[in-house]
């Protein structure tokens, strides 16, 4: 396949690299994710993902859990479950 269109994007430089973090762990690297975005929106003729805005609970709770609010731990799995009867 004839490689020769190119794509720019801009992109803040936090996202880029968390996102070539998780990228590299894969074993993919930013240009073949990307061939591979494109070429599942060309086999399938839509967008790939679901793309939802969250709810206002689901939307507070991803809030609180980015900023490590209301977040409980516990020592074991035997402790998260009794959580779970109280």
């Amino acid at each position: 396949m004839n490689q020769s269109a190119v794509i720019h994007a801009r992109i803040d430089s936090a996202t880029k690299e968390a996102t070539e973090k998780i990228l590299n762990s894969l074993g993919l690297t930013p240009t073949e994710a990307i061939r591979l975005f494109y070429r599942q929106i060309a086999m399938r003729g839509e967008f790939p993902l679901e793309l939802r805005v969250p709810n206002s609970l689901t939307a507070a709770t991803l809030s609180h859990a980015d900023s490590g609010d209301e977040l409980e731990s516990f020592a074991s799995v035997d402790d998260l479950y009794a959580s779970w009867d109280s």
